[in-house]
């Protein structure tokens, strides 16, 4: 769900299921109804400081800066999103061969090929990240694609303060495309619900 629609998706709710009591944590927010439904929201970018209703609501309304990046072996992006809008941004891709049935020494060289090839992949992953999101003055930086991909890029010490900048959702993506990374920032920025089977956002 867009953050810009939750004010009324709480209101909604109240109304066809009678009174609401929220039980607020920094990382959740779970809606009891009067008829027994429930609806629990995964609070975006947590910790959630201000614990009421209005406090959640603000929290996903708020400015940010986000930083998005995708690593898989056949490609990368990074963008720099404010407001909604897609400021700065680099995709690329370079290829990895695939795995082949050929066996003995054969196999070990495609392996070792294969590996130097990944490796070449995340360094320019890596630049990219650098480049782009580390001056950028980021908020917060949703990460997607391989995990150990982009496990292996945030390990170089220039992107040491980006680390900490990671929160939840990781993203499943496939090769990054700019319409992949353009997604992908609307998609970090989706309010996520888990309701009964009563309800439907």
């Amino acid at each position: 769900m867009a953050p810009g629609r939750l004010d009324r998706w709480l209101d909604g709710f109240g109304e066809r299921h009678g009174t609401v009591r929220y039980d607020v944590t920094p990382a959740t927010v779970t809606l009891t109804a009067e008829d027994g439904s429930t609806a629990v929201i995964t609070v975006p970018f947590e910790p959630l400081a201000e614990l009421t209703r209005e406090g959640l609501v603000a929290h996903v309304l708020a400015d940010r800066r986000l930083g998005v990046l995708l690593v898989r072996r056949g490609g990368y992006g990074a963008g720099v999103f404010a407001g909604g809008k897609l400021l700065d941004s680099k995709v690329g891709s370079r290829h990895v061969q695939g795995t082949t049935k050929a066996g003995g020494w054969s196999q070990q060289r495609y392996a070792r090929r294969r590996d130097n090839q990944a490796r070449e992949a995340f360094a320019a992953a890596t630049e990219v990240a650098v480049r782009i999101l580390a001056p950028a003055r980021l908020d917060v930086l949703v990460c997607g694609g391989d995990r150990r991909a982009v496990d292996t890029v945030l390990e170089d010490p220039r992107l040491k303060e980006l680390a900490g900048l990671v929160r939840s959702p990781f993203l499943g993506v496939p090769d990054p495309k700019q319409k992949v990374l353009e997604q992908a920032g609307v998609d970090a920025q989706a309010i996520r619900i888990e309701i009964d089977q009563t309800e439907s956002v």
